[in-house]
């Protein structure tokens, strides 16, 4: 049977809602790909993200314009020939991903890593707020090996200091989302090390990161908007000392694959992320995530409902998926 392909939007409230240094939001609308070739069926999920310019209708306006060359039987290896990078090309890459597993009968793991994927501890996230706010959440949560705090403002000193004492035993990301200054850059990394913060995801606008040369890295820092694709690393790599690969910026497995492998050659460590969606757009990542030095993929967690089946999650572990759902 000819290839088939459907593609839909869904919507997940998020559990209160989720405020980053760009705005808050309290819905995940994701974009979900479905592939059918002989009986098999292949699913993957996007998040469209409007800091790329995204939005719902531009993504799956991408995946009908690529329909002719998908149905026809495009091979996932040439999906990078016919659709730019992003959350359209992520979408189809991994239905394909799928696709690919379910009609061998062989997890997709096996095409991915040597071993059988383990559990991973994921960061849980805290939203951006006042201090007070941040560390009545945080102290909720101070039982999690691993936190992923929202900062990104002109004076964060409160904001990590507070996080830090109502979560002492947890190690801590910051996630500024490019809100400081090359003037406020140092001043924050000191106090990052004060506090003892494991890492620091994208301090800087992208393109606007000169400062990261010369100013002294206590704390190790990592490229989230500035890395996007493999090709991207060797420019970046005496800038920060790792990179957030998440699908939705890498166009999909196919390339996240190749970003991982970049970045273990130029001595970068590796941290997998995600955008707020389903378990359905985590599940790959999982797989991704096997060996990566910081993991964060808590997107259903910070949802109302996610949906069935779903990942599981016990505590801070995140489990590999199930072929019910993906791969």
């Amino acid at each position: 049977m000819r290839r088939q392909l459907a593609s839909s939007t869904e919507r997940f409230p998020i559990a209160g809602s989720f405020t980053i240094s760009r705005g808050s939001k309290t819905e995940a609308v994701v974009v979900t790909c479905r592939l059918v070739e002989d009986g098999y069926t292949g699913q993957g999920e996007c998040v469209p993200y409007p800091r790329y310019g995204e939005s719902v209708e531009s993504v799956l306006a991408e995946i009908e314009a690529a329909r002719p060359a998908i149905e026809a039987g495009l091979p996932r290896e040439e999906l990078g020939r016919t659709m730019r990078a992003g959350a359209a090309r992520n979408a189809v890459d991994c239905a394909l991903w799928d696709l690919e597993a379910k009609r061998a009968g062989e997890p997709a793991w096996t095409r991915i890593n040597d071993a059988e994927p383990q559990p991973q501890v994921t960061a849980y996230t805290i939203s951006l707020g006042e201090p007070e706010a941040m560390a009545a959440q945080t102290a909720q949560h101070a039982h999690r090996a691993l936190l992923k705090v929202k900062v990104g403002t002109a004076d964060d000193a409160s904001r990590i200091r507070a996080v830090r004492a109502a979560a002492p035993a947890s190690r801590i990301i910051l996630d500024a989302n490019e809100g400081w200054t090359a003037e406020t850059l140092a001043r924050h990394l000191a106090i990052c090390a004060e506090c003892d913060i494991a890492l620091v995801e994208q301090p800087l606008p992208a393109g606007n990161d000169e400062a990261l040369r010369h100013v002294e890295r206590k704390v190790l820092v990592c490229a989230d908007e500035s890395a996007h694709l493999s090709a991207d690393l060797a420019a970046l790599a005496d800038r920060y000392d790792a990179i957030n690969i998440k699908l939705d910026k890498a166009g999909g497995l196919t390339e996240a694959l190749a970003l991982r492998d970049e970045a273990r050659r130029l001595g970068l460590k590796v941290m997998v992320g995600c955008m707020v969606g389903s378990s359905l757009a985590m599940a790959p990542a999982v797989l991704l995530a096997q060996g990566a030095e910081f993991v964060d993929l808590d997107g259903p967690l910070l949802l109302a409902r996610d949906r069935e089946p779903a990942l599981r999650y016990e505590g801070s572990l995140v489990f590999p998926p199930n072929a019910s759902l993906w791969g």
